[in-house]
């Protein structure tokens, strides 16, 4: 590592609308899975840390939940999620989707960043799509943001992982000097049973998207170390909102929720030193969505 007078380490907040390709750029430049990456809109739901050490220094991302103008509960408490988090970042990454047209929701975020003009950095993302438009995107970037210098704007694809180190090394002159807040080899801070309950969602989402799209979270009821520390017992719920959604989770002779479980194990074997073994069932939480409790576990809020 460089003198220590010259590290920079700091928090920067990852802002973006749905599917602008927030959670694939903080597991690509992190290395590792941190967040839940997905086609379906608001796949994540709480605000994700992962780290990124470098011989500039340390950045720890903090992945918002996709900006969605939605007054329901669910919607608008992720919405909240998103604008606090900005708060508390030294930084911001806003991130576009080129391959979409600049639209209400990119000018609800850039009225939110008006005044973080000064540490504000734009990833103009997915532009390996044949839909980008990144010229265009960039024109209304500029219109809503005026003060924003052009030098701070790139052009990337988080997917194809091209035009990451430039970002990373605009973010680091942002931030502060200081000494690196975790260890060199840390690539997330999030708790144990957060990344296994999270590992979960996804495989659930990745199969089940189309008939439950955002019916569901993880339960997490119990958790005991075995065999000397080599094997992590987890008992965990799948939670829906009606009967009818619980059968589609358990699937024709368990098949769903087996395959649910069987590759969340694998998944799971990658990220942890020990093995995890789940006991996973399904349970029905009706209008869990409504309900303050439930969404403020849910949220991680």
């Amino acid at each position: 590592m460089p003198d220590k007078k010259k590290i920079r380490s700091g928090v920067v907040c990852i802002i973006g609308r749905p599917s602008a390709g927030k959670s694939t750029f903080l597991n690509s430049v992190c290395g590792e899975t941190v967040s839940i990456v997905s086609a379906l809109p608001q796949t994540t739901r709480s605000s994700v840390r992962g780290i990124v050490t470098a011989e500039q220094g340390q950045i720890i991302f903090i992945d918002t939940p996709g900006y969605h103008i939605s007054e329901k509960k669910i919607n608008r408490r992720l919405q909240l999620i998103a604008e606090n988090r900005l708060q508390e970042a030294e930084a911001v990454l806003y991130l576009i989707d080129a391959a979409r047209l600049f639209g209400e929701e990119e000018l609800a975020i850039c009225a939110l960043l008006k005044n973080k003009q000064d540490r504000l950095i734009v990833g103009i993302n997915k532009t390996d799509s044949p839909a980008a438009r990144p010229g265009q995107t960039r024109i209304s970037l500029m219109q809503a943001l005026p003060d924003l210098p052009q030098e701070r704007i790139f052009e990337l694809s988080a997917q194809e992982k091209t035009g990451l180190e430039p970002v990373l090394a605009a973010l680091f002159a942002l931030l502060p000097e200081g000494e690196l807040l975790y260890p060199e080899d840390f690539y997330t801070d999030q708790p144990v049973d957060f990344r296994i309950a999270e590992i979960i969602r996804g495989q659930a989402i990745s199969r089940l998207y189309e008939e439950i799209p955002h019916a569901l979270y993880v339960d997490i009821q119990d958790m005991e170390m075995k065999k000397n520390g080599k094997e992590l017992f987890v008992r965990a719920f799948l939670c829906v909102e009606r009967d009818s959604q619980k059968a589609m989770v358990i699937g024709k002779g368990a098949a769903m929720i087996k395959a649910i479980r069987v590759e969340s194990q694998k998944e799971l074997r990658k990220i942890f030193p020990y093995r995890v073994q789940l006991d996973l069932q399904v349970r029905v939480d009706k209008n869990w969505r409504q309900k303050d409790r439930v969404l403020q576990s849910v949220l991680q809020e």
